[in-house]
């Protein structure tokens, strides 16, 4: 498989890397410490059209596809993972999920709303009592004429309290995956109410919520896909979404190693700098390693989605591989640079700190290493 970049992918990946250097990695520290929702952020990255890169050009997007996106989010992740994440969700988890299952009438009402950054799109499966099984949801959607009525909660919704409109999976039929329907909520509806904001070990600038739904009424006309085939719909989007939270652990992976680098050669002790002993060099060359393997699988992903093959097998081993390496990255960053590592005078406590949740949402590892596993023994 040929990985070499084409002019324009190279063009988007450096249009993302200016943004993160310019615009995001200046106001991470401050963001992050005051649990601050990076607004601007967001609306200059809608100006830059990264609000809109798997949206086509018909709807207002720049009809890229998940490689172009991938690329993108690297770069912005390594400035900042909250700015990362906020544009992985809004891109992999709604835009292309409306593309992919909405009707033309949904398509032309919401996505070039989703595609300008009027809109933040937030997606709405988790509950507190379904996480990794997903298929035990109880929030519920009932046919009243030709709306639906929807009454629940929904748990662990990023960027819920900014969103403009929600993918949102009720239960409109039996127990079990095959009763779940998959919709469209605007988000100034009556009896929609943002509950608690989650106060989070990391990507803190990014606002993870609460939504609780009271007789919500929606027309019928913004399911997406079949009825009670949302279950279908869920899995195959959060295929594309590993591959974005994959791009967030390898942006993480990268920021440790620069800050590593710069941090082990400026550094002395014993009269030399710290880059010259042996241990810290093989800390940043398994860095390296991980990084490098991380983007190959990433790719791998991105491209095999982008051709309309089977690719969540490969979005697994992505997720999994890039996520588990930026835990280990921002663990052993703060082993090099010591004492000072643990302080929030140097960014690599943020970084550590962010790398946590990648081996938790959208699939923990756990159900990673399930879905690959499966994947074998259907061979």
């Amino acid at each position: 498989m040929d990985f070499q970049l084409t002019e324009d992918q190279i063009a988007i990946r450096d249009l993302a890397r200016s943004f993160a250097t310019e615009v995001c990695a200046p106001t991470a520290a401050e963001r992050d410490r005051k649990e601050e929702f990076p607004a601007a952020e967001f609306r200059k990255a809608a100006e830059l059209g990264l609000a809109g890169l798997l949206i086509p050009e018909q709807y207002g997007g720049a009809g890229l596809g998940n490689l172009e996106l991938s690329l993108a989010l690297i770069e912005i992740n390594q400035a900042d993972a909250s700015v990362g994440v906020t544009l992985s969700v809004h891109n992999s988890l709604v835009s292309s999920l409306i593309n992919c299952w909405g009707s033309e009438e949904i398509k032309t009402r919401y996505l070039p709303r989703l595609a300008s950054g009027e809109w933040i799109g937030a997606y709405a499966l988790s509950e507190t009592g379904s996480g990794s099984d997903a298929g035990s949801l109880t929030c519920k959607a009932q046919r009243n004429g030709d709306d639906f009525v929807i009454t629940g909660s929904k748990a662990w919704i990023t960027s819920g309290d900014q969103a403009g409109l929600f993918v949102l999976f009720a239960r409109t039929g039996p127990d079990g995956n095959k009763g779940i329907s998959a919709f469209v909520v605007e988000a100034g509806l009556p009896g929609i109410q943002v509950g608690k904001k989650e106060p989070k070990m990391g990507i803190r600038s990014s606002s993870t919520v609460q939504l609780h739904l009271d007789g919500v009424r929606i027309p019928a006309a913004n399911l997406l896909g079949e009825l009670n085939a949302g279950f279908k719909v869920a899995l195959h989007t959060l295929d594309g979404g590993r591959i974005g939270i994959a791009c967030q652990g390898l942006g993480i992976m990268q920021a440790c190693l620069a800050s590593s680098l710069k941090y082990a050669r400026e550094r002395e002790q014993f009269g030399k700098p710290i880059a010259e002993f042996q241990p810290i060099q093989w800390k940043l060359a398994e860095m390296e390693v991980r990084i490098q393997s991380a983007r190959l699988l990433i790719y791998r992903a991105a491209v095999l989605k982008d051709a309309g093959q089977q690719h969540c097998s490969a979005a697994a081993l992505a997720k999994l591989v890039a996520s588990r390496g930026a835990n280990w990255c921002g663990r052993e960053a703060i082993q090099i640079h010591g004492g000072a590592g643990y302080c929030t005078d140097f960014p690599v406590e943020r970084f550590f700190r962010d790398a946590r949740i990648t081996e938790i949402y959208e699939g923990t590892t756990e159900i990673q290493k399930l879905v690959i596993a499966r994947s074998l023994l259907a061979e």
